[in-house]
Order: structure tokens, then C-alpha cells, then sequence
């Protein structure tokens, strides 16, 4: 998984497409809310934020 994050990063520094990196975020802190949600105490009040 480093890997991939080291080259992905290589690649948007070397072709100076750094507009991705906004939506790369958001892609992690939407996966991070999807795997909380899941199966824990937080689930409840995520749901409320949607």
C-alpha cells in the first residue's frame, strides 16, 4: 500500500497534477466515515450528518 501512496505521489508531482490531491483526500475521509459506520458505536451519528 506505501508503495502505491509513494508512486502515486511521484506521479502528481512529476506531472504537476496537483488538482487530484483534493479529491484523493476526500476519497480517504469518505472511505474512513464508510469503515466507522460499519459496525461501531459512532454509526449512529454519522448517520445523522447525511
Amino acid at each position: 500500500m506505501m508503495e502505491f501512496l509513494a508512486e502515486l505521489w511521484r506521479f502528481t508531482r512529476l506531472r504537476k497534477k496537483f488538482w487530484l490531491l483534493p479529491i484523493l483526500i476526500m476519497m480517504v475521509v469518505f472511505g474512513g466515515v464508510i469503515v466507522l459506520a460499519k459496525g461501531s458505536a459512532v454509526a449512529p451519528f454519522i448517520y445523522t450528518l447525511f
